[in-house]
């Protein structure tokens, strides 16, 4: 069985900074990639950030220059360090972990944890 365990969410105000983590156990050796989607209410789910096992990084356009993915020295841990925050990045934030390199489809997922960014 695999858990993925997020932590770092809160309330800050824009322009403000977090630092989600997760942490991995069980059959990590499985996965080739890890990622955040985050999902706002009234709104679709969208991925965030992935990581792949190779280090290779992706983000979405709308935090490019904002957001950073990270990963520990073993494959269990990975970071999302956010800066520059806006009203606009206030969702559910979820750890998730994919088989395949593009995150589609993701096989596991962590509980969520809240973000909000006041004005």
């Amino acid at each position: 069985q695999v858990q993925l365990v997020e932590s770092g969410g809160g309330l800050v105000q824009a322009g403000g900074s977090l630092r989600l983590s997760c942490a991995a156990s069980g059959s990590i050796f499985r996965f080739n990639a890890m990622g955040w989607y985050r999902q706002a209410p009234g709104k679709q789910r969208e991925l965030v950030a992935a990581i792949t096992r190779g280090a290779s990084t992706s983000l979405l356009d709308s935090v490019k220059g904002r957001f950073t993915i990270s990963r520990g020295n073993a494959w269990n841990t990975v970071y999302l360090q956010m800066n520059s925050l806006k009203p606009e990045d206030t969702a559910v934030y979820y750890c998730t972990a994919s088989r395949t390199l593009s995150m589609v489809p993701v096989d596991y997922w962590g509980q969520g944890t809240q973000v909000t960014v006041s004005s």
